[in-house]
Protein backbone atom coordinates (compact mmCIF):
# COMPACT_ATOMS: atom_id res chain seq x y z
CA UNK A 1 0.00 0.00 0.00
CA UNK A 2 2.60 2.56 0.90
CA UNK A 3 4.72 1.06 -1.73
CA UNK A 4 2.23 2.18 -4.26
CA UNK A 5 1.40 5.65 -2.61
CA UNK A 6 5.44 6.03 -2.96
CA UNK A 7 5.33 5.28 -6.57
CA UNK A 8 2.48 7.38 -7.38
CA UNK A 9 3.78 10.45 -5.25
CA UNK A 10 7.54 10.69 -6.57
CA UNK A 11 6.13 9.22 -10.16
CA UNK A 12 8.03 6.46 -10.92
CA UNK A 13 6.64 3.47 -12.69
CA UNK A 14 6.39 0.18 -10.59
CA UNK A 15 9.21 -1.83 -10.62
CA UNK A 16 9.27 -5.00 -12.97
CA UNK A 17 9.85 -7.45 -9.98
CA UNK A 18 7.80 -10.32 -9.78
CA UNK A 19 5.66 -11.12 -6.32
CA UNK A 20 8.13 -14.28 -5.81
CA UNK A 21 11.26 -11.99 -5.27
CA UNK A 22 8.42 -9.48 -3.38
CA UNK A 23 8.36 -12.31 -0.36
CA UNK A 24 11.11 -13.80 1.80
CA UNK A 25 12.59 -17.32 0.36
CA UNK A 26 14.71 -18.44 3.50
CA UNK A 27 15.40 -17.43 7.14
CA UNK A 28 18.49 -18.45 9.09
CA UNK A 29 18.50 -18.23 12.44
CA UNK A 30 22.18 -18.13 14.53
CA UNK A 31 22.68 -19.17 17.82
CA UNK A 32 25.00 -16.76 19.86
CA UNK A 33 28.11 -18.15 21.33
CA UNK A 34 28.23 -18.40 24.92
CA UNK A 35 31.90 -17.21 26.12
CA UNK A 36 32.65 -19.25 29.13
CA UNK A 37 34.59 -16.94 31.30
CA UNK A 38 36.40 -19.90 32.99
CA UNK A 39 37.70 -21.36 29.95
CA UNK A 40 38.98 -18.18 28.88
CA UNK A 41 40.70 -18.10 32.13
CA UNK A 42 42.82 -21.47 31.44
CA UNK A 43 43.72 -20.35 28.21
CA UNK A 44 45.35 -17.24 29.47
CA UNK A 45 46.86 -19.11 32.08
CA UNK A 46 48.05 -22.00 29.93
CA UNK A 47 49.58 -18.94 27.58
CA UNK A 48 51.08 -17.72 30.63
CA UNK A 49 52.76 -21.16 31.13
CA UNK A 50 54.01 -21.89 27.57
CA UNK A 51 55.52 -18.55 27.55
CA UNK A 52 57.25 -19.07 30.99
CA UNK A 53 58.14 -22.48 28.96
CA UNK A 54 59.75 -20.81 25.62
CA UNK A 55 61.86 -18.86 28.61
CA UNK A 56 63.27 -21.76 30.22
CA UNK A 57 64.08 -23.58 27.32
CA UNK A 58 66.05 -21.14 25.39
CA UNK A 59 67.96 -19.99 28.92
CA UNK A 60 68.86 -23.45 29.41
CA UNK A 61 69.72 -24.13 25.77
CA UNK A 62 72.20 -21.39 26.47
CA UNK A 63 73.51 -22.03 29.54
CA UNK A 64 74.29 -25.62 29.17
CA UNK A 65 75.04 -25.61 25.22
CA UNK A 66 73.13 -27.89 23.69
CA UNK A 67 73.34 -28.48 20.39
CA UNK A 68 69.81 -28.04 19.48
CA UNK A 69 68.04 -24.40 18.21
CA UNK A 70 65.78 -23.56 21.01
CA UNK A 71 63.05 -22.94 18.01
CA UNK A 72 62.70 -26.68 18.00
CA UNK A 73 61.14 -27.24 20.94
CA UNK A 74 59.41 -24.18 21.15
CA UNK A 75 57.43 -23.90 17.65
CA UNK A 76 55.87 -26.97 17.90
CA UNK A 77 54.38 -26.07 21.15
CA UNK A 78 53.22 -22.33 20.04
CA UNK A 79 51.95 -23.49 16.72
CA UNK A 80 49.42 -26.42 18.33
CA UNK A 81 48.55 -24.18 21.26
CA UNK A 82 47.21 -21.44 18.49
CA UNK A 83 45.80 -24.19 16.56
CA UNK A 84 43.59 -24.87 19.91
CA UNK A 85 42.93 -20.65 20.84
CA UNK A 86 41.94 -20.37 17.14
CA UNK A 87 39.34 -23.37 17.61
CA UNK A 88 38.00 -22.56 20.30
CA UNK A 89 37.26 -18.95 19.51
CA UNK A 90 35.98 -19.63 15.87
CA UNK A 91 33.73 -22.70 17.09
CA UNK A 92 30.24 -22.11 15.56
Amino acid sequence: MFANLLQLITGRPPSSHSYDEAFVQEVTIRRKIIRRPAVERLLLGCWLLIAAKCWLVVWLIGKYHVPVHPLWVIAPTVLFALLCTAVYFRRS
